[in-house]
């Protein structure tokens, strides 16, 4: 499931009346930088704030940011984040970021690595209604023993999802080094 919505994130999305139009994300909706050799940083988490912002996304919904262990270290090694000057809650004490400037974190290892350069991980922002999620048939599992095959256990697992961007404006890539 995490996958389908991911290649949401990141890929194109169908749009008009037959899905005939293929959307990409579009480059104000990436963190553009000439030195990519930094990881997650306040500053980049700034830039997907005030891209929301200008925007005009509701404040009121809900905004993530899906990243991956090396990320949360990255932010772990700041200030702003562990001080409770700055963060009223305690990163390091917990040795988690839950949120921070008002994005709520989930952790994910499944991010892809961009393609131009192969040591950034892909990591997002995005509100809550900027990706929508579609079951067709929730997961059935079986398993059943095959005497055709020595009586060796099959376990069978099916699944139909699929998940859409609905809107650019409310998806921002930031490119993160690991």
């Amino acid at each position: 499931m995490d996958d389908v919505i991911i290649s949401a994130l990141q890929g194109s999305a169908q749009a008009g009346v037959a899905g005939a139009t293929s959307v990409a994300l579009p480059t104000a909706s990436k963190f553009a930088t000439v030195d990519q050799s930094d990881g997650l940083t306040i500053t980049k988490m700034i830039a997907a704030k005030k891209f929301f912002d200008l925007n005009d996304v509701d404040p009121s919904i809900p905004r993530y940011i899906v990243c991956g262990a090396t990320q949360i270290a990255d932010l772990l090694g700041t200030t702003q984040v562990t001080s409770s000057d700055f963060n009223t809650v305690k990163a390091l004490a917990a040795g988690d970021v839950d949120t921070f400037m008002g994005f709520k974190f989930i952790l994910s290892n499944r991010l892809n690595f961009d393609a131009t350069h192969t040591d950034d991980r892909l990591v997002f922002a995005f509100t809550q209604d900027a990706i929508k999620l579609g079951v067709g048939k929730d997961i059935t599992a079986k398993i059943d023993v095959r005497p055709d095959k020595s009586y060796a256990t099959q376990v069978y697992t099916c699944m139909s999802i699929g998940a859409v961007r609905m809107e650019e404006n409310k998806v921002f890539q930031i490119p993160c080094d690991e």
